[in-house]
């Protein structure tokens, strides 16, 4: 597997993201199928395509204000749109050419992007990378009014893996994972992001 690599459940149109809200902005989203106050649309909010990333995160929906597991579908075109305007958190030696490039760049970043370890169900650390998206205020309105096709509430599933993992039944926690395929991005987002094409 690339260490670089975008794995997503997605379709022709379209491309599932996670995230992790507390009760107070996730039911609200679920009912009205877009993100509503008081979710704020001034301040960064990050994206990821990877559910066992988010699972680590999360603690599998434990941790405060983040109880609650949303995924998002948005269009493949508003992904790749923000992936066009994308500048790593890090600079890079295989993205950018120095420090200063990159501090130019980052200056006026209206997308973040870095690359964190995946995770296993058990929450073991992997040698491959999992990608995350930082919309900012300046774009997050297009996510919201734009982009978002879908929002599904996945707490019922999470808590039943989780059950799972807890009793000795990987095999099945496994099972349910969302589907996962490597992400086929063209070549200069894929150099944009860092991302290794397949």
């Amino acid at each position: 597997m690339n260490q670089y690599e975008i794995r997503a459940d997605y379709d022709r149109d379209t491309i599932t993201v996670y995230q992790a809200y507390s009760e107070a902005i996730a039911a609200p989203a679920v009912a009205a199928q877009r993100f509503v106050p008081p979710f704020s649309v001034n301040r960064m909010t990050w994206i990821k395509p990877s559910f066992r990333w988010l699972m680590h995160r999360s603690n599998w929906a434990r941790k405060p204000g983040q109880e609650r597991i949303l995924a998002v579908r948005i269009t493949r075109a508003g992904w790749e749109e923000a992936l066009s305007q994308a500048v790593l958190t890090s600079p890079e030696r295989r993205v950018y050419a120095d420090a200063d490039q990159w501090r130019a760049q980052f200056k006026h970043a209206v997308v973040h992007v870095q690359w964190d370890p995946e995770y296993s169900l058990r929450d073991a650390k992997l040698d491959h990378r999992s990608i995350q998206v930082g919309l900012s205020r300046h774009i997050i309105d297009q996510y919201v009014e734009d982009w978002t096709v879908q929002i599904r509430d996945l707490t019922p599933l999470v808590h039943k893996m989780s059950a799972h993992l807890r009793e000795g039944r990987a095999d099945r926690a496994k099972a349910l994972l969302p589907p996962e395929k490597p992400y086929p991005l063209p070549e200069p987002l894929a150099e944009r992001v860092g991302a290794t094409r397949f």
